[in-house]
């Protein structure tokens, strides 16, 4: 089975910037004459909702069997992701992610993949090319390779190789679009969020209805205290972050009550990093243990000037 943790993380890691403040309110003065009692002070301005702002980055994740839940199909698993995420809002998103992963059971022994992507995705979320790359125990797939193509209310998906085009309808997201929606969600107080994703993932041809189910905000380390979990999340000014728990479930599209594929547990932090990763697909689950974290601060020029437009 092909892990698809990197694919929510896709989006990459995110920083907060503030946009320009909302003008003050203006009180109109009171008719003369009318007996109007003396007009109240002004209102203070208004700040708008800070930007969410994707910030270049490289981090790593150990991944690990949880031996915690059921685990009927698997008996140990091991693994890591490594992401580097590079772009603007001007310039768009490139993401570059290696996942090598190791399962083992008594009953079909050992399976190890090596899976190396590619992907771009426009900074106005309208161009979405990806590139996926497999070897199984050392025997390579066929690579998946193509490009979606947004047009509002409907997503087109070319495949090399010959594959007939296919259109679905809309809206549909991309991955980057999807952790901005869901981070203006989770700061909006909204408790779900239902949307479709096309992402690349497996053979291409497939656009994923996800549901996402968000909980209060949370502040302070979310790792219980002396534990070694996601030790770059418990450093910096990113201990004290406000970040929501989120269960995000992946389901094939169709009508009525479905099981999902997968469920990827995670802390969303307010800038966007994604820590306490858990991957359920029922008969097993995989956890995700943040190593590292190394974040460009002088990356994502384009995105702390959004509103501005991009210069050519």
């Amino acid at each position: 089975m092909r892990l698809r943790l990197h694919r929510l993380l896709t989006a990459g890691l995110l920083v907060s910037a503030w946009s320009a403040k909302a003008a003050p309110v203006v009180t109109e003065p009171p008719t003369p004459g009318t007996g109007a009692q003396s007009p109240a002070p002004p209102q203070a301005p208004v700040p708008a909702p800070a930007a969410i702002v994707l910030a270049n980055h490289r981090a790593v994740y150990d991944l690990s069997l949880d031996e915690n839940g059921s685990s009927r199909s698997v008996e140990s698993a091991r693994g890591r992701i490594v992401i580097d995420f590079r772009g603007d809002a001007c310039r768009g998103y490139t993401m570059l992610t290696r996942q090598v992963t190791e399962l083992s059971s008594g009953e079909t022994g050992s399976r190890l993949s090596d899976m190396r992507s590619t992907t771009f995705e426009g900074g106005q979320a309208r161009e979405f090319r990806f590139k996926t790359t497999t070897l199984t125990n050392n025997q390579p797939a066929a690579p998946v390779d193509g490009t979606a193509t947004d047009q509002g209310n409907a997503v087109t998906v070319k495949l090399k190789g010959g594959a007939k085009p296919f259109t679905v309808e809309g809206p549909v997201l991309f991955p980057s679009e999807h952790m901005r929606r869901l981070i203006e969600a989770a700061r909006a107080g909204q408790s779900t969020l239902s949307v479709k994703v096309f992402d690349g993932s497996d053979d291409g041809k497939k656009v994923y209805d996800t549901f996402a189910v968000i909980g209060h905000t949370e502040t302070g380390p979310a790792p219980a205290s002396g534990s070694t979990r996601d030790k770059p999340l418990r450093e910096g000014a990113i201990a004290s972050m406000p970040h929501w728990p989120v269960r995000l479930s992946y389901y094939t599209e169709g009508a009525g009550e479905r099981t999902p594929i997968y469920t990827l547990g995670f802390d969303l932090y307010e800038n966007g990093v994604s820590g306490a990763l858990k991957l359920d697909y029922g008969d097993f689950a995989i956890l995700g243990d943040m190593t590292t974290l190394d974040i460009d601060a002088a990356g994502g020029k384009g995105d702390k000037e959004a509103g501005k437009g991009c210069t050519p």
